[in-house]
């Protein structure tokens, strides 16, 4: 089920919107999920970067780790004021996500769990809200303003 709705404007934060969508736990449900988000975020004249790559690991993960057969996974995105919140929802609880540092012996390289490391890098806060069972929700934050356009910088 697609959502939007728009608040009226506050005068401390100015426009609020939301917009919500269900999607299957499945790889075509992430990508669904990445591009309806794109789109949302143009629609609301706000830059996709580098939202569309936070909404990309969150749907991704969602559907690797958190996925229940025959449960979907819930994509939430906010603006209030200058802030963008990307929130996403599964049904597994008992699986909180945590980052995966780079490989400890040499030459073990993991070929994934670093799309955390990706998240963490891109938005100005992220975390887990656990609940209600069996849920858990991994949400990230990101400026929208002229000081929140910020290029990926290499390390």
């Amino acid at each position: 089920m697609n959502q939007e709705t728009r608040a009226p404007e506050n005068h401390l934060t100015g426009p609020v919107r939301n917009f919500s969508l269900q999607l299957s736990s499945t790889p075509r449900g992430a990508r669904l999920a990445r591009l309806l988000a794109t789109e949302q975020l143009r629609s609301w004249g706000l830059p996709s970067h580098p939202a569309e790559y936070i909404v990309a690991e969150l749907a991704a993960n969602a559907v690797t780790h958190g996925r229940v057969p025959g449960r979907d996974f819930r994509l939430l995105l906010y603006v209030v004021g200058d802030t963008l919140r990307i929130e996403v929802t599964d049904t597994r609880g008992d699986r909180l996500p945590h980052p995966e540092r780079a490989a400890d012996a040499v030459g073990d390289v993991a070929e994934s769990g670093r799309g955390l490391l990706l998240v963490e890098a891109l938005a100005d806060r992220w975390g887990v809200t656990t609940g209600p069972p069996p849920r858990k929700t991994v949400w990230a934050e990101v400026a929208t303003g002229p000081a929140g356009s910020r290029a990926v910088t290499p390390r």
